[in-house]
């Protein structure tokens, strides 16, 4: 695969459900495992918890993890009113948020081919603060529910003190892209004679049995919001269907 393609140019045309290729979100090296529609896109941004957030205040760079949830193409995250990161953000801030999932370890015969296999998105915006009170409201009650549908009408709503001291930023995603790698060993021709072992190891995040509160009140049963989240299931597959059981409830 070409690997120098060029980083200018106009943007290509792209259907409306895909995001439009543009010198910032190309996908260069190995071109071919570059995904741009919407959907494939969607998928892996649902299928996590926790986005790393690219952006640079007074010349320098920082990257900060944080969780997050998107709603179309609009992503949302929070933090407190007294952090760096959202005080810049909520002025309006270009960012770079990018989600990804090891999916396998792939040991070769050669150290120059070990690799992994991976779901990733990169998606380009501006932040803005998130000041509307209709739209944060819905925000306070949209970051439970995202992950665990119909949880905030089983929960203590927030308090006005809990509120204000939460601020939630939106960006609207101008451009992403998506990159996967799912493929086996691939080792020069001639390594296949040597005697090395060499395999695709697979690699998830598996749900374990549920831990309750010791100070739980006896007899209260697992809440429907926690149906989907059934031990020895994949999370990115729950954090999907919990995407889908949400956006299906608007």
């Amino acid at each position: 695969m070409n690997d120098t393609v060029r980083n200018d140019g106009p943007p290509i045309a792209s259907p409306a459900d895909s995001f439009p290729i543009t010198p910032r979100n190309r996908v260069r090296r190995k071109p071919d495992r570059g995904r741009f529609d919407k959907a494939t896109v969607y998928d892996i941004m649902d299928g996590a918890m926790v986005a790393h957030i690219a952006y640079v205040i007074d010349g320098q760079p920082y990257c900060t993890p944080t969780g997050f949830w998107r709603e179309g193409d609009r992503l949302y995250w929070h933090g407190s009113t007294a952090s760096r990161m959202i005080r810049a953000q909520a002025k309006g801030l270009p960012v770079c948020v990018t989600a990804t999932h090891l999916d396998a370890i792939v040991l070769a015969r050669s150290g120059f081919h070990h690799s992994v296999n991976y779901r990733s998105v990169m998606a380009y915006g501006t932040t803005r603060l998130v000041d509307d009170p209709a739209e944060k409201a819905a925000a306070l009650d949209g970051f439970v529910d995202r992950f665990f549908p119909g949880r905030s009408r089983e929960i203590r709503k927030a308090t006005e003190q809990e509120a204000k001291a939460t601020t939630f930023i939106a960006m609207e995603m101008v451009e992403a892209s998506g990159k996967i790698r799912a493929t086996h060993v691939a080792d020069d021709e001639a390594d296949y004679a040597l005697p090395v072992w060499a395999a695709r190891i697979p690699v998830a995040q598996i749900l374990g049995d549920a831990d309750p509160c010791p100070r739980q009140l006896p007899g209260i049963p697992v809440p429907p919001s926690m149906q989907i989240y059934r031990p020895g299931r994949r999370l990115d597959e729950v954090l999907q269907e919990a995407a889908r059981m949400g956006y299906a409830a608007e």
